[in-house]
């Protein structure tokens, strides 16, 4: 490494010091570059190994060993393929929607619907489940295709705020409603496995839109997430 690029790394190390355990959040979309699909996946890929063959020997592992040597492409692959394969649009979920003939009019729940993700600050995982709730405007959602937005939002380096959020908004948009709600409750594992060790507490985190920002309507919701 460089000299300049040491004293670089040096003074970003002594800010993310200063930033500690402070959770900072600019804006609900996810912070990408403007050149961030310029580069094809294959070559994400190559490179993601490269660099972490580089960590993994800083660390004093042996990449002759049998066990480690694939490692580096293992872990390419999986970030650009699996982990953070939200982040390409062009991995969005197709969404067909069809017409609410049987005139249901009430709320529509679906819960417990597993996520995994990882969070952005120390790059470990998030796993817990979201709740989803909404009212049609005149259409209808196929129920798995909630369960593949959430995972599209979670496959990305991630805060659960922002998760909650994104989730919202691809669906109100998607169904042309703002009569929706979603609930997130999840365990951080940078929370269990790493700093304080804490592994009793979860996150929960909420977004109401439209009709349940009323009280009743959300208590409804909420009643149905006990059951």
């Amino acid at each position: 490494m460089k000299q300049n690029e040491t004293s670089s790394s040096i003074a970003e190390h002594h800010l993310a010091d200063e930033l500690g355990e402070e959770h900072i959040a600019t804006s609900w979309d996810t912070p990408l570059r403007a050149d961030a699909f310029d580069m094809e996946d294959e070559e994400k890929t190559v490179l993601i190994a490269y660099h972490f063959k580089e960590i993994m020997q800083i660390l004093g592992l042996d990449l002759n060993d049998d066990s480690l040597k694939g490692t580096p492409l293992r872990v390419g692959k999986m970030f650009v393929k699996e982990l953070f394969s939200g982040l390409d649009p062009r991995n969005k979920p197709d969404i067909a929607l069809f017409d609410n003939k049987y005139g249901y009019q009430q709320m529509l729940v679906e819960k417990n619907i597993i996520l995994y993700s990882n969070c952005e600050h120390h790059f470990v995982p998030i796993i817990g489940k979201a709740h989803i709730a909404y009212v049609s405007s005149g259409k209808v959602i196929g129920l798995s295709k909630l369960n593949r937005i959430v995972r599209y939002y979670a496959q990305r380096p991630q805060v659960q705020e922002r998760l909650t959020r994104q989730i919202t908004e691809e669906l109100k948009a998607v169904l042309g409603t703002d009569d929706v709600a979603v609930v997130i409750d999840a365990v951080h594992l940078c929370v269990s496995s790493r700093g304080i060790k804490d592994i009793s507490s979860s996150t929960v985190s909420a977004e109401y839109s439209g009709i349940f920002q009323n009280q009743a309507t959300r208590d409804e919701f909420l009643r149905y997430l006990d059951k």
